[in-house]
């Protein structure tokens, strides 16, 4: 239910110039918020209207509210030219967002909460990568090192707990997930929102996740943030909704569900005469990563050998050890050696195969009698050898470039 369609920039930046800038839409969704909307609102229309130079409108986003939030939304729309309201009938902040943002006519989607916790100073640089083309999605941090923010010691913990499962677990590289204060470039967000299945506050992650998964380009903003303890956020059932979802990200990521077609910028050279050299395959960074891992694999391997070769034959042994071992050696290596955003195809099954095989031949030639120590020394050598072939035939073939 729409109260004013405000598709229009303001008549002042109606000029050939201005026409080229990056037009912007802010959502705000509300939730039982009559007391906080009306100041939000006004608060922010006056900032943007002195102090931000891109054309822009605010979308008022009432998911479910049952208290006069709906009235006040649309009074703020009657009373302010470039202010939208609209009106869903199911609750959720990611339903919200996907609503507001696949219907918005902008070339970039942004959103904040109605308590305006994050500092609006933050708002124009957060814009200003995406409207480059420098970043597909551009998120506020509370979580970087120059961030100043105020908070329970509680929100701290679990927002702190969280993203640091998100780092370790995923190997992302943003830093604070679920910080409201995000903008996304429109036409590469809504392929994104196909994918995403929350419709609460796991939705934030949940884009985040398969952005990066997808090889997008998130950037990141410093902010000032204040918590408002009329919050509608619950804590620790939001952390448990989390939790999963994560599991169920992980699983479409490990599927392939979870790849999107999406446009992202590709560096170029600037200078029109530039020699440009190809890039290499093989880096020392890369190198050490995958020999950081391999020796993990093999401590693992090792461990997992020992104590199962009481029970069943060498072969059967090794075929045990090797697949535990082996989803993490390329689960590892594709998050943290590679970083490619295809998952695992059918030619990793081909290369554990043939590393099975070798192994295998290599075990059950160890003299009777020699024990489990000896045999599990032969399949290290044996992994030694195959290093090379392995490390590059993970790198060019089983994670293909898209």
């Amino acid at each position: 239910m729409d109260t004013r369609a405000a598709l229009e920039p303001r008549p002042r930046l109606a000029d050939d110039a201005a026409n080229r800038l990056a037009w912007v839409d802010i959502v705000i969704p509300v939730l039982n918020e009559e007391r906080a909307l009306p100041g939000c609102v006004r608060t922010l229309a006056a900032f943007l209207d002195e102090r931000f130079p891109l054309p822009w409108r605010i979308t008022i986003v009432d998911n479910g509210s049952t208290d006069g939030t709906w009235a006040i939304a649309t009074a703020l729309a009657g009373e302010f030219e470039l202010v939208h309201a609209r009106r869903l009938d199911i609750r959720g902040r990611g339903a919200a967002l996907r609503a507001a943002w696949r219907d918005s006519p902008a070339d970039i989607v942004a959103y904040m909460d109605v308590d305006l916790s994050t500092d609006l100073d933050a708002l124009f640089p957060l814009v200003a990568s995406v409207a480059s083309g420098h970043s597909e999605i551009a998120i506020g941090t509370r979580l970087a090192h120059s961030a100043r923010t105020r908070r329970s010691l509680r929100r701290e913990v679990v927002s702190r707990a969280y993203n640091a499962l998100l780092r370790y677990g995923f190997g992302v590289r943003f830093s604070d997930a679920q910080c409201g204060f995000k903008a996304a470039r429109t036409d590469v967000v809504r392929p994104l929102m196909d994918k995403v299945e929350d419709d609460a506050w796991f939705f934030d992650t949940e884009l985040l996740l398969l952005a990066e998964h997808n090889g997008l380009r998130v950037h990141e903003v410093p902010v000032d943030w204040i918590e408002d303890t009329d919050s509608r956020v619950r804590v620790v059932k939001t952390a448990v909704d989390d939790l999963k979802g994560l599991a169920r990200v992980a699983w479409s990521m490990s599927t392939g569900r979870a790849s999107v077609a999406v446009r992202r910028s590709e560096p170029r050279p600037t200078h029109p005469d530039a020699v440009v050299t190809r890039p290499r395959a093989v880096t020392l960074a890369k190198f050490l990563s995958f020999a950081a891992i391999g020796v993990f694999s093999v401590i693992l391997y090792t461990l997992i050998y020992l104590p199962l070769r009481d029970i069943w034959s060498p072969a059967m042994t090794n075929l045990g050890a090797l697949v535990l071992t082996g989803f993490i050696n390329i689960e590892a290596n594709r998050r943290w050696t590679f970083r490619k955003r295809s998952t695992v195809h059918f030619r990793a099954f081909l290369l554990f195969l043939a590393n099975y095989a070798l192994t295998t031949v290599a075990v059950l030639k160890v003299p009777a009698g020699s024990g489990p120590l000896a045999e599990v020394g032969v399949v290290v050598a044996t992994y030694c050898l195959l290093t090379l072939i392995r490390f590059t035939a993970l790198d060019r073939w089983v994670f293909p470039r898209k």
